[in-house]
């Protein structure tokens, strides 16, 4: 389970985060909608131990990410891309991810595999394109077969056919009891996956339950979205 608990964020004056709470939950995947510069970056950095918050708590499994001593273990992310080395191979940059949380060597090949990545495994980063960058990764991510997942605009340069791959990894993740938190601006693939959805603008969450609920009285949840982030005129 991820929660989020009374999450503010201030930098100098200015509110990033105000009192954000909201949870994601085994067996579920979550949907994390939001404008631009609306704070869901800042959330996913705080819950990742790469930033600080002003106040309120962030827990993976009842600990903050900073006390996990092998946290890939228990979460697995994906933020701003693979954050590879262009100049290292797939294979290397995994190899040393593994080392880092003491995973064991064979894990890359296995991962590598997983992701449709094996025929790449040689290849330099800075070779590969965007959809094979996006899949490298989420090959980092499931290294440590972890139960949550924390993955930002995970389909973003996916062809269609891997587009359809990560939808069945993370539905077959959550059903198979794991977490899932996705951040995505592409509204049709949170819609097709999601069970539940959190909307945040402003800083503040304006949603956060099943998705049923929050598209209930809407077309498309791309009309929940604008309805929820401050357009009342998409209703029906």
């Amino acid at each position: 389970m991820l929660t989020i608990d009374g999450l503010a964020k201030r930098h100098g004056s200015r509110a990033v985060l105000t009192d954000v709470s909201f949870q994601a939950l085994p067996g579920r995947v979550t949907g994390f909608l939001g404008p631009n510069g609306a704070g869901k970056s800042s959330t996913l950095r705080i819950l990742l131990g790469l930033d600080r918050a002003s106040a309120g708590t962030s827990l993976i499994d009842g600990r903050p990410y900073r006390s996990l001593r092998a946290p890939l273990r228990t979460v697995g992310s994906m933020l701003d891309g693979s954050g590879a080395h262009r100049s290292r191979t797939a294979r290397d940059h995994l190899a040393w991810v593994a080392r880092s949380n003491g995973i064991a060597k064979r894990r890359v090949a296995e991962v590598l595999e997983e992701v449709g990545l094996e025929d790449a495994a040689r290849t330099r980063v800075g070779r590969l394109s965007l959809g094979m960058g996006q899949r490298l990764g989420i090959a980092a991510a499931l290294l440590g077969e972890p139960d949550a997942l924390v993955l930002d605009e995970p389909v973003n340069g996916l062809d269609p056919e891997g587009i359809r791959w990560i939808r069945r990894l993370l539905r077959g993740h959550a059903d198979a009891g794991g977490t899932v938190l996705l951040s995505s601006h592409l509204m049709s693939e949170v819609a097709e996956i999601a069970d539940d959805l959190v909307v945040i603008a402003g800083g503040r969450v304006v949603n956060a339950g099943p998705l049923a609920e929050a598209t209930a009285g809407y077309a498309t949840l791309e009309d929940a979205f604008f309805g929820l982030t401050g357009d009342q005129g998409n209703r029906r």
